[in-house]
């Protein structure tokens, strides 16, 4: 099963704290980037959530924001006066505008609110794991079932080079033939004498230049191999069908340079276009 890096999620609790709720994003990236929009008041407990993302998520770009309305008969902040007023003459000396403004940035800034590790009870902290366990559920849901039309037009698109090289299969003996009879229709033309013997010898060996039977059989490898990681159960499988993509990229460049064959031409470009579409869909892929 195939995983996209592209997802949402969102969940939210009513806890006797107040009301959190979570919004999670992801997008493809090569490695696990992790972005937080965080109230000050989670600022604590940051390494809390990232070992419950971490977890959980191996690739993409993921974005999480946790909202908390704080129910003030359980809850609690002090806000560090020295520091806000601080922050704000610096404000004012760097852009112009309205005090309220300047006062809205500062509050956000590191250390403008005093909660320590301490304050935070340990239950409250259990809801906010289990929140975002909900949301990142979610999200992997989200991914999942985009993960299976991305791979439907894989295996589509994977076939359909599987196809175009029967095709080649047909034109390659042909192609062949057509080359023998060029070249001694040139020599006949010529009206020179040769030596058979040491034609047919030559002949082997020019041919053996345009031979394109072990890439069939390498390509053809390579095809049941990339079906073969497709239908693994490691959800990881971007980066080897990436590597896998490659292989028959170079195996489909290689044809097309032998070929020497207008239909087979055509149908190496018409495969080039399949892989393609192929390596576009694998940059998402988890």
């Amino acid at each position: 099963m195939i995983q996209s890096m592209t997802g949402f999620g969102n969940a939210s609790i009513d806890s006797e704290f107040g009301k959190i709720s979570l919004d999670i994003k992801s997008l493809n990236s090569k490695n696990l980037d992790l972005n937080y929009n965080l109230n000050p008041i989670f600022r604590n407990i940051e390494n809390d959530i990232r070992s419950v993302l971490t977890s959980s998520l191996k690739r993409g770009k993921v974005d999480i924001k946790i909202n908390f309305k704080i129910s003030e008969n359980n809850f609690s902040s002090n806000l560090n006066h020295d520091v806000i007023k601080s922050y704000i003459k610096d404000l004012q000396k760097i852009t112009t505008g309205v005090g309220t403004e300047f006062l809205k940035i500062a509050v956000t800034l590191p250390n403008s609110v005093e909660n320590k590790r301490s304050d935070l009870d340990e239950k409250f902290i259990d809801n906010i794991k289990e929140l975002i366990k909900k949301g990142v559920e979610e999200l992997i849901d989200f991914r999942t079932q985009e993960g299976k039309s991305m791979e439907l037009d894989l295996l589509n698109n994977i076939n359909s080079i599987d196809n175009k090289l029967e095709k080649i299969k047909i034109y390659s003996p042909e192609r062949i033939e057509s080359v023998k009879r060029k070249i001694k229709q040139s020599l006949e033309e010529l009206k020179v004498e040769f030596d058979k013997n040491r034609f047919e010898q030559e002949l082997i060996y020019y041919l053996e230049k345009y031979d394109i039977n072990e890439e069939i059989i390498r390509l053809e490898n390579h095809l049941i191999f990339f079906k073969k990681i497709i239908n693994d159960t490691t959800v990881e499988k971007g980066k080897k069908l990436a590597f896998v993509g490659q292989e028959i990229g170079r195996e489909i460049n290689t044809i097309g340079s032998k070929s020497n064959h207008l239909l087979m031409q055509q149908t190496v470009v018409e495969m080039k276009n399949d892989l393609e579409k192929i390596k576009e869909q694998l940059l998402n892929v988890l």
